[in-house]
């Protein structure tokens, strides 16, 4: 065999190797060896989807994942024989088997089975709604809830995301934080203008962060959505460090900012020490 025959078939080998995919990615681009491109190429496309796009052509998950129309339509297809994406011809869509990635963390989170109880306790004694949330990244991501009749404009539904330094949440999370793990967050995250009252300035930003870690709550009003008002107090493990928030969201109408420090807060805060001593003896 020739030598250019020998490169054709070596060339043809390595192509259809089916563990291709699955080989680290290269160490220049700034990741580990170990890193598994191709997994990560599969959640881009999970996560091309969303409440505002529901259902996508297959255009549109490449240009929403970054990928080629070649490599998104390779995914889409894996993930439609794996039964986590459908598809009606054109148009794909998730599947309630993606739900079985989001309960292997809610089920391996003790806090939020811990906190379910408790918050719905809260949310009948107060006719509010209430959540709590953890950190990721620049959001906070709702992980348990309690709702009330009454309709919010924001959604409050478990696996929301809604940005950490606009959320009474947020704030008490950001303000527990490492100085350094917070300069890193307030540097690489955008911080838009979502109502007039919100602080999107930094140093007034780590003003508030410094009241809210002095106190041990966070009362936010109408800056994540006007007419909205919500206050939030952390949830701590046993060594004491703050691994969620949890909080009481209102309307502005029916309740004042006085209200939600005089009668809401005392509440939430005994709220978030029993979730706290609860975890604490679970661990």
């Amino acid at each position: 065999m020739g030598r250019n025959s020998s490169v054709v078939l070596l060339c043809a080998v390595r192509t259809n190797d089916p563990a291709a995919d699955d080989r680290e990615s290269p160490v220049d681009d700034g990741r580990p060896r170990e890193f598994v491109q191709s997994l990560d190429r599969g959640l881009a496309v999970i996560r091309s989807f969303s409440a505002e796009n529901r259902e996508l052509t297959l255009s549109e998950v490449a240009q929403h994942s970054g990928l080629t129309r070649a490599a998104a339509r390779r995914f889409l297809l894996t993930l439609e024989e794996l039964d986590y994406v459908g598809s009606n011809g054109r148009h794909f869509f998730l599947k309630p088997k993606v739900l079985d990635l989001a309960y292997a963390y809610l089920s391996s989170f003790s806090a939020t089975q811990i906190a379910q109880s408790h918050l719905e306790d809260l949310s009948a004694r107060l006719q509010e709604s209430c959540s709590m949330s953890v950190l990721d990244g620049g959001d906070i991501v709702h992980t348990a809830q309690a709702a009330t009749n009454r309709i919010m404009t924001i959604g409050m539904s478990v696996g929301r995301r809604l940005p950490a330094f606009a959320t009474s949440m947020g704030r008490v999370l950001l303000a527990a934080l490492p100085p350094e793990e917070l300069d890193a967050r307030l540097a690489n995250y955008e911080r838009p203008k979502l109502t007039p009252r919100t602080v999107t300035d930094e140093e007034e930003l780590r003003q508030v962060l410094a009241t809210v870690r002095k106190r041990g709550w966070a009362l936010l009003d109408q800056e994540l959505e006007e007419g909205v008002r919500s206050v939030a107090a952390p949830v701590r493990d046993a060594s004491g460090r703050v691994v969620a928030a949890i909080n009481v969201s209102a309307h502005a109408s029916r309740v004042s900012a006085a209200k939600l420090r005089k009668e809401f807060l005392p509440e939430l805060l005994a709220t978030a020490d029993s979730i706290s001593r609860v975890l604490a003896a679970h661990r």
